[in-house]
C-alpha cells in the first residue's frame, strides 16, 4: 500500500471521528440545555387600560306618553324624523273632552250669574236696613214725645234687627256664590288642561327614534300596576354616551375624568374619544343572573366628538386609560413567573451557592419589599435574568400593567436580559439553570463556546 493511500485513509478516519465527536457533542448539549428566548429591559411609555363593552346611547332621551285615553286622529311624524321643540307630533280625538270644556264654561257662567244676583240681593238688603233704621229713629222721637204707642216703637226696632239679619244672610250668599264660581273655574281649567294634553308636541330638539302608535289606534293610559303606552321616543344626539359594563375587579381603578377610546362595531376602523362621567355604585341587576355570573358595574363615558350615522343601541368597546407612565423601566408580561424561594430576615434570597448560583449578584430589591422571618420559604414573583449562559431568579416589584409590559418598580435595571419564552421552558427553569439563547434570524443555537456562532444578544453577554 502506497504512502499516499495510507495518508488518505488516515485523513478519512480522522474526519469521520471528528464529525462523530462534534455531532455527538452538539447533540448532547442540544438535548440537555434548553433553548430560550430573551429580551433586554428597556424604558417605555406604558398605559394601564380597562376594557369593557356596552352600547351607544344619547345622553337625553324622552319617552312621549299620553295622560288621557283616546283615539289618535292625526299623526305627523315617522321614525327618523328630526323635530324641533314645540313641534306638533300627534292629536288624540278631542270630541269628548271638548264637550266637557263647553259644559264647564256654561256652569261657570251660571255660577257667575248667581254671584251677581247675590250681590244685588246684598245691595237690596242694605237699602232695606237703612230704611228700617230711619223709621226706627222717627219712631224713637215720637215715642219720646209720647205721640206713638209702645207697640209701634217696638215694631220699628224689630224691623231693624230683621233687616240686619237679612243683610248678613245676603252677604253669606255672595261668599258662597264666589266659592262656587272658583270651583267651576278650577273644573274648567282642569278640563281645558286635559283637552290641551290631547295635542302632543315635542319637548326637545331631536330625532324620533321610536314610534309605537299608528293613526286610528287607541292610547292606553298607565295605572299603578300597568304602564301606559309609550307613543314616541325622541333622542337628542348632540351628546352621546357609551354605557359600559365594567367587571368588579376593574372598578377600583376607574376614576371620573379618565380618558377613553371607543370603537363602535357598526363603524369599523374609527376611534372616538371620550371621558368617564359616571361610575355606578351598585352592580347591574339582571333578573336572569345567577351566582356563577360575573358582577358588573355601569360606567358612563361621554363622547367628546360627534359620531356620524349613529343609532341608539350600537354596540361598542371602550378602553379606559386608568394610569400612564412615561419612560418607565418595563418587563415583558410573559417573563414574569412565581417561584418558591427561601429568604432571610433582610428579604434576600438564600441561594444554593455563596453569593448566588451564577455569579454572586444579589437581587436588586430592597429588604423592605420582602419581609419574612429568618429562612422562610415563600412564593415570590420574579423573572429569570440571563447571565453568562445561566439564569438567575430575580424578584421584581411591578406597578401598572400595560398591554404587553409591566412597570418595574424594583428588582431590575435597564439593559438586564430576561428570559421571555418558550412558556413550557420558563415554567421548568430553576435558579442557576444553564440555557442557550435562540437565534431569531438563523434559527441556530446561540450558546457561545468561543466560536463565531451565536446570537447577537449571546455575543453581547
Amino acid at each position: 500500500m502506497s504512502k499516499s493511500l495510507k495518508s488518505l485513509i488516515i485523513a478519512l478516519l480522522v474526519t469521520v471521528a471528528g464529525g462523530s465527536i462534534y455531532f455527538g457533542y452538539r447533540s448532547f448539549w442540544s438535548a440537555e440545555i434548553p433553548e430560550v428566548e430573551a429580551e433586554p429591559i428597556l424604558r417605555r411609555n406604558l398605559q394601564a387600560l380597562v376594557s369593557a363593552s356596552g352600547t351607544i346611547e344619547p345622553q337625553l332621551t324622552v319617552d312621549i306618553s299620553a295622560n288621557v285615553m283616546g283615539r289618535v286622529t292625526q299623526l305627523s311624524v315617522n321614525e327618523g324624523d328630526r323635530v324641533a321643540a314645540g313641534q306638533f307630533l300627534l292629536q288624540i280625538d278631542p270630541e269628548s273632552l271638548q264637550s266637557i270644556v263647553e259644559r264647564g264654561e256654561a256652569s261657570l257662567e251660571a255660577s257667575s250669574s248667581a254671584q251677581e244676583q247675590a250681590k244685588v240681593a246684598v245691595t237690596t238688603a242694605r237699602v232695606n236696613l237703612e230704611l228700617a233704621r230711619d223709621n226706627l229713629e222717627r219712631q224713637r222721637e215720637l215715642w219720646d214725645l209720647r205721640l206713638v204707642s209702645r207697640e209701634i216703637f217696638d215694631q220699628a226696632l224689630s224691623e231693624v234687627q230683621l233687616r240686619e239679619t237679612e243683610l248678613e244672610a245676603r252677604e253669606v250668599d255672595v261668599s258662597t256664590a264666589e266659592q262656587r264660581v272658583n270651583q267651576e273655574r278650577a273644573t274648567l281649567d282642569s278640563a281645558r288642561y286635559d283637552l290641551s294634553e290631547l295635542t302632543l308636541v315635542s319637548p326637545i330638539d331631536g330625532i324620533v327614534t321610536r314610534r309605537n302608535i299608528e293613526e286610528g289606534e287607541t292610547v292606553v293610559v298607565g295605572t299603578m300596576n300597568n304602564p301606559g303606552t309609550v307613543l314616541l321616543t325622541i333622542a337628542d344626539f348632540g351628546i352621546l354616551e357609551a354605557e359600559l359594563e365594567v367587571d368588579e375587579t376593574d372598578i377600583p381603578d376607574v376614576r371620573l375624568g379618565q380618558q377613553a377610546e371607543i370603537e363602535i362595531d357598526a363603524l369599523p376602523n374609527q376611534i372616538f374619544r371620550g371621558r368617564v362621567t359616571e361610575i355606578g355604585n351598585s352592580p347591574i341587576q339582571d333578573s336572569t343572573q345567577n351566582a356563577s355570573q360575573a358582577t358588573n358595574f355601569k360606567v358612563i363615558v361621554t363622547l367628546d366628538e360627534d359620531v356620524p350615522d349613529v343609532r341608539p343601541g350600537f354596540t361598542c368597546t371602550a378602553d379606559i386609560t386608568t394610569a400612564e407612565r412615561t419612560d418607565a423601566i418595563s418587563v415583558p408580561i410573559q417573563a414574569t413567573t412565581v417561584r418558591e424561594v427561601t429568604v432571610d430576615s433582610q428579604g434576600q434570597i438564600i441561594r444554593a451557592t455563596p453569593g448566588g448560583a451564577a455569579n454572586g449578584v444579589t437581587p436588586r430589591i430592597s429588604a423592605s419589599t420582602l419581609t419574612a422571618p429568618i429562612d422562610v420559604t415563600q412564593e415570590i414573583e420574579g423573572v429569570f435574568v440571563f447571565r453568562e449562559n445561566t439564569v438567575q431568579f430575580t424578584p421584581v416589584v411591578t406597578g401598572i400593567a400595560g398591554e404587553r409590559y409591566f412597570e418595574t418598580l424594583a428588582g431590575l435595571r435597564e439593559g438586564d436580559l430576561v428570559v421571555t419564552g418558550p412558556f413550557n421552558v420558563v415554567r421548568t427553569l430553576d435558579d442557576g439553570s444553564a440555557v442557550r439563547l435562540r437565534d431569531d434570524e438563523s434559527g441556530q443555537s446561540g450558546f457561545f463556546f468561543g466560536g463565531e456562532k451565536g446570537s447577537r444578544l449571546g455575543r453581547l453577554f
